[in-house]
């Protein structure tokens, strides 16, 4: 069973994010690129938009995890948006659109402090924020949700192989047919320098699923996901928890 496409709007015709950042006129792009500390009042630097922005990306991002998956639980689609929206997530999507660049070219701040800034996580991920609330007050929400997915679907990507909690899917998952999962260590191997972990994920009397690791953790995730494999091939409700399928 295939990954749904995170990008499964029509884009054919759409705008990316970058073209409609670059298009924004200059009263609204104006505030995108004005630090605080550069602005005669607070209000007109990028905070505001920023606000705003942060809450655009949000409902973007949960909408197409919504859509996209209909079998992922609330939990799940509550972590992998939490990861998607992060600081460090918003900082990789605003170098990839050149923000860091731009707030060089249109800074009004000591050079020093511009280069300072142009390279903070935290100022990009702000910068993403507000670039998306100009463009939203722009021209609307559908045009920017479709240009927020196609940005961040790279993002969306690594959150959904890279950070999934095999073990609450599982719980979560058995919780629907009142069943319940616990773990056992089978196997401790090697020296204490260097062990590796064998565990098994329970469902009632039987062994489930089993998992090698180098912590006890690690191997009750590996033991979680195989785990659910089997319940999904057994006919269990979900989506497939197999590598390309996460």
């Amino acid at each position: 069973m295939g990954r749904p496409s995170t990008t499964s709007r029509p884009t054919s015709r759409a705008r990316t994010l970058r073209e409609l950042i670059d298009s924004l006129p200059p009263e609204r792009a104006g505030a995108v690129f004005t630090h605080s500390s550069w602005a005669a009042e607070r209000t007109a630097s990028y905070e505001r938009l920023e606000f705003l922005g942060d809450s655009v990306l949000e409902l973007s991002v949960a909408r197409t995890l919504f859509d996209s998956f209909p079998g992922f639980s609330e939990g799940r689609m509550a972590k992998v948006r939490s990861h998607v929206v992060s600081r460090a997530s918003c900082a990789v999507v605003a170098r990839e659109l050149g923000l860091g660049e731009r707030l060089r070219a249109e800074a009004t701040g000591p050079p020093e402090e511009v280069e300072r800034l142009a390279r903070n996580r935290n100022v990009l991920a702000a910068l993403l924020e507000a670039a998306i609330a100009a463009v939203y007050l722009e021209h609307g929400f559908e045009a920017t949700e479709g240009a927020i997915v196609e940005a961040f679907a790279p993002r969306i990507e690594y959150a959904l192989t890279s950070h999934v909690d095999h073990k609450t899917e599982l719980q979560e998952q058995l919780a629907r047919t009142g069943r319940t999962v616990s773990y056992t260590t089978l196997h401790v191997d090697g020296p204490p320098h260097d062990r590796s972990f064998t565990a098994a994920a329970m469902i009632g009397e039987e062994v489930a699923g089993t998992g090698v690791g180098r912590s006890k953790k690690d191997a009750e995730q590996q033991a979680a996901r195989e785990a659910l494999v089997a319940v999904n091939g057994a006919g269990g409700d979900g989506d497939p928890a197999s590598p390309g399928t996460v």
